[in-house]
């Protein structure tokens, strides 16, 4: 089921009641809210084809055409999930067979809608092989494996996938229980696939394979794997995708994709119809292109549009064509063109210096107080910056460089740390927290060059990672006594995804501590959002939520910011950066059980669009929003 965010954001009742009376906000929430719920079913179950951009355009004039004859509101979301079935289904009536297409017709495997999530999501690790192991599973099956994703990411609930599929429950069960099985398979040859260096015989079976997914191939792959004793660990660890696929957000609407589209189909429909242009513009005489704000997964779907609402989305042409037919179907429409300059919400930022006492679960840094106010003098120079806030759990990542020391300060940070065991020379009252980044730093020697004294210590850096500590669970559990032999408060390895997931890296690796009777004092986690909507704080929340709840151990978020590590790091804007900066200290200055948390990072040269400081010392937008953020 869905959680209280996600489902605040799906439009009520008593909306699609609005909207079937002709109220312009709710047909505009209608779309906004449920455009990206369509596009999902539609795309995946089409696996990306080109045809799909025309499939949800027939989607959605199809609801907005019926929405008058919609007898049950309370029903909404099902019905139109329905519809989006039935016109994928036609789809397929209606295409030749793939044996027949031409090669245009036949997407392209590094393309489709698979490769979408993972780019658009910013999947790893597990989450990915689920993602490329849907380009393996029998045609029939895509429609069922579109709805059944939506139902484990928490968008549907069996019963709208039922309805949809306009099978008997029983017999949807059946099916998802083969298609699940068809999954876990494709999984398996998905990772003996990209193992390195490939097995000879696996390297010899495929020899005369084009490399396009199917499922006799995927057939003869899997009896590979499951008689070769190398290929065969490909099935072990293979953690549930149910727990891989909840809370997992929608694919984005691209910006682009339905311009041209819309505007041309929904046009030819609405003079089909007999609609002339001035009675597209219903009672009101005018036109709409905004959207009213959504929240949740639809928003952060659709945040990315320029303008911020179906100005992004649907040029005005579109959507005049779509409310001609909705006013062709008896439903009257008014709405007014203009475009949405609303920006996401922010925490408002503190005028003077303010210090802000720990919350009763968070480790205390040493008392600091506020600087007395001076008479402000006539000054003929620009006006100073305002002071920042300094919170006992506000903290930043860097490594050395030289205006470390000055930014620092200038940044209220209570701590820091630089992913090693030495430090930068920091001013007085900025703590610095030593990280046994790996094994080599595990060594001996170098654990007695860690500073004296009982502070926190950070355990191993993103172990999970190849270009990181890359240590297994059992490397690490046998490391761990010579971390604990510091007599440290001692955090856990911080892994680079997944901390929340049952059987992942970290979960095993407290698993394995628990057994083996090893101190752990509480939990470090690492955190990058995709989203850079105004969503992003809450999945942070939700993330930082789940880890707690899982370990019950307090909880340091040592990395965080908004970076799509798909391909080529993708950042937000300086002002989505900024946002997300005074939202998610404010939020994690709430939470008790979150100790401490530090930005990644301190300098621009070191961290893209996330940087705080640039090369100059000067702050950056990002850094003048987090040097005042912290106020819970």
């Amino acid at each position: 089921m869905a959680d209280d965010a996600t489902r605040a954001a799906r439009t009520d009742e008593a909306t699609v009641r609005a909207a079937r009376a002709g109220d312009q906000r709710a047909v505009d929430t209608l779309v906004a809210a449920y455009l990206p719920l369509v596009y999902n079913v539609v795309g995946r179950a089409l696996q990306g084809h080109p045809d799909t951009d025309d499939v949800v355009q027939e989607t959605m004039l199809r609801m907005l055409r019926g929405l008058g004859e919609l007898r049950e509101p309370a029903r909404f979301r099902s019905w139109l999930v329905a519809i989006a079935m039935h016109q994928v289904r036609d789809r397929h009536r209606r295409r030749p067979p793939l044996a027949d297409a031409v090669p245009e017709d036949v997407a392209d495997p590094g393309a489709d809608f698979a490769d979408l999530t993972i780019l658009q999501l910013g999947l790893s690790g597990q989450r990915r092989e689920v993602a490329e192991a849907t380009r393996w599973l029998d045609p029939d099956d895509r429609g069922l494996l579109a709805l059944w994703w939506l139902e484990a990411a928490g968008q549907l609930d069996r019963d709208e996938v039922v309805a949809a599929t306009g099978l008997d429950r029983a017999h949807v069960a059946v099916r998802i229980q083969r298609m699940k099985a068809q999954l876990e398979t494709a999984r398996a040859v998905v990772r003996a696939l990209r193992a390195t260096p490939r097995c000879l015989d696996l390297a010899a079976l495929t020899a005369g394979w084009d490399g396009r997914p199917q499922p006799l191939w995927r057939k003869r792959l899997a009896r590979h794997t499951r008689d070769c004793p190398r290929c065969g660990r490909a099935w072990s660890d293979l953690v549930a995708a149910e727990r891989l696929l909840a809370g997992a957000a929608l694919v984005p609407v691209p910006a682009g994709l339905f311009t041209g589209k819309l505007a041309v189909g929904a046009a030819g429909a609405a003079a089909a119809a007999g609609t002339t242009g001035a009675a597209a513009t219903g009672t009101a005489g005018t036109v709409t292109a905004g959207l009213a704000p959504a929240t949740g997964a639809g928003a952060g779907a659709l945040a990315p549009a320029a303008g911020g609402g179906a100005a992004g989305l649907l040029a005005a042409k579109p959507v005049a064509a779509l409310v001609a037919l909705v006013v062709a179907a008896g439903v009257a429409v008014g709405v007014a063109t203009h475009r949405d300059e609303r920006r996401p919400a922010t925490a408002p930022t503190a005028a003077a210096s303010t210090v802000v006492p720990p919350t009763a679960a968070a480790t205390t840094v040493g008392p600091t107080t506020a600087a007395p106010s001076p008479t402000a003098a006539p000054t003929s120079g620009p006006p100073a910056a305002p002071a920042g806030v300094r919170t006992a759990k506000k903290g930043v990542s860097t490594t050395p460089y030289p205006g470390a020391a000055g930014a620092l300060a200038d940044v209220s940070a209570s701590w820091y740390l630089t992913w090693s065991t030495e430090g930068v020379g920091a001013p007085a009252g900025v703590e610095f927290v030593p990280t046994v980044w790996g094994a080599a730093e595990a060594a001996p020697d170098r654990l007695r060059r860690i500073p004296g004294g009982s502070g926190p210590l950070l355990g191993f850096n993103e172990p999970d990672l190849p270009a990181q500590a890359n240590l297994t669970v059992e490397q690490a559990l046998d490391l761990w006594p010579r971390l604990t032999a510091t007599g440290r408060r001692l955090g856990s390895p911080a892994p680079a995804t997944g901390a929340d997931l049952a059987g992942g890296w970290l979960d095993r690796f407290l698993a394995g501590a628990k057994a083996r009777g090893y101190r752990v004092d509480f939990v470090a986690l690492h955190w990058y959002g995709s989203d850079f909507g105004p969503a992003a704080v809450d999945q942070l929340r939700r993330y930082v939520t789940a880890v707690h709840d899982r370990y019950g151990l307090p909880v340091w978020v040592t990395e965080y910011a908004l970076v799509n590590f798909a391909g080529t790091p993708r950042y937000p804007t300086a002002e989505q950066q900024a946002a997300f900066a005074r939202g998610s200290a404010a939020m994690l200055e709430r939470l008790p059980f979150v100790e401490r948390y530090a930005w990644f990072a301190l300098s621009s040269r070191e961290s893209g669009d996330t940087g705080l400081y640039g090369p100059d010392g000067t702050a950056t937008a990002v850094g003048a929003a987090y040097r005042e953020a912290g106020q819970g």
